[in-house]
């Protein structure tokens, strides 16, 4: 009996040694605190973009609260700690943790970074967002994003954006012949397939080069971002229809070594916050763009009007040529665009036979 009941204390003695030798690291590494960096390529104080709701600082407060510190980043604007689009690069080098851009910016290193951030005639908010988290497109972008050690989440969304400012209403497809425009992503490219110089300008250079003619149009974002740059002042004619971004998502790119090193419920947090940021962006957006739109045509002389039907059937003409060139270069890119293009088909059904109806009888559109 007394050997027994020295057996039993043993075991037990043993037991807790065990779960103390397994508990001690699981509760030091729920203490370990990580300070991360991260670079912007938006300007210093741009609503949306680097400040206020929805924005990449509003994201980075949200964290640090739900951690009670444990995972911080410093925030560095465009040209703060490295120029505008070299951020990327950045992370890749282990300049820095962490990255606030568009995706579609990094389309030079591989196509189908493009995807991720929107695609010309492709699907809306509600569409790209339902792709990313519940139709595999999240999952393919951590895939293309593998070989260059990064993982990658939404961070924000502006909707549908305005197709830009021109110094003259365009009027025909002939008008691009020539037109030398700020333009990124796809549409660059797609613009430059019917003769448009398309050149990428950081925000802030947009109004500068309009301005002194160093551009004849340019595209940034939507009403409530366009005043803000004062681009009305520098051309009255603003088109719209949204074919070239009718949904912008906003990228968050972490080097996927530091990602590895966070514990589960912090990368949890981050998560979170990234895909409350993205859903609090494009609320702002909305709430903020309707009465700057009033804004502009009341006040300060701006045309508003939709692209000619003709050039849009042009613009999607070509788009669709450039999108099947690039799918049939690297099977990456195919299979991306295959997922995109297969999900956008079973939505636009449903989108055509609920939303669409809806426009039609209740705004009247």
């Amino acid at each position: 009996m007394q050997r027994r009941e020295f057996l039993t204390k043993s075991i037990a003695g043993a037991a807790l040694a065990g779960t103390a030798a397994v508990a001690a690291p699981s509760v030091a590494r729920a203490q370990e605190r990580f300070a991360f960096k991260m670079t912007n390529a938006y300007g210093p104080n741009s609503p949306f973009y680097t400040v206020g709701p929805g924005s990449p600082t509003a994201m980075i407060e949200a964290i640090a609260e739900m951690s009670g510190g444990r995972l911080t980043f410093q925030h560095f604007a465009a040209g703060e700690l490295v120029p505008a689009f070299e951020g990327f690069d950045a992370v890749v080098a282990g300049v820095v943790e962490a990255n606030a851009a568009n995706s579609y910016f990094w389309s030079g290193k591989t196509f189908a970074a493009q995807y991720f951030t929107t695609v010309p005639f492709g699907m809306s908010f509600m569409g790209h967002m339902a792709w990313l988290y519940h139709g595999g497109g999240l999952e393919l972008w951590q895939e293309v994003y593998e070989s260059f050690g990064l993982v990658a989440f939404p961070i924000n969304n502006t909707g549908v954006q305005m197709t830009g400012w021109f110094r003259e209403p365009i009027e025909d497809v002939s008008q691009f012949q020539g037109l030398r425009m700020r333009i990124p992503g796809l549409a660059a490219r797609v613009y430059g397939e019917l003769g448009v110089d398309a050149r990428v300008l950081p925000g802030g250079e947009i109004f500068p080069a309009l301005e002194r003619g160093v551009i004849d149009a340019a595209e940034f974002v939507g009403p409530y971002q366009d005043r803000r740059l004062g681009l009305h002042n520098a051309a009255k004619f603003y088109h719209t229809t949204g074919w070239h971004e009718p949904a912008t998502t906003g990228e968050l790119v972490i080097a996927k070594a530091a990602w590895d090193r966070l514990p589960s419920d912090l990368q949890a947090m981050v998560r979170a916050a990234a895909k409350a940021t993205t859903l609090d962006s494009v609320a702002w957006s909305e709430a903020v763009n309707g009465a700057a739109l009033t804004d502009l045509i009341e006040n300060h002389g701006v045309t508003a009007t939709v692209l000619p039907q003709p050039v849009v059937e042009r613009l999607r003409e070509a788009t669709m040529d450039v999108l099947e060139t690039e799918a049939a270069r690297a099977p990456m890119v195919r299979k991306v665009h295959d997922s995109y293009m297969a999900f956008k088909a079973d939505h636009d059904r449903w989108a055509g036979i609920s939303e669409g109806p809806w426009h039609k009888t209740i705004l009247g559109v």
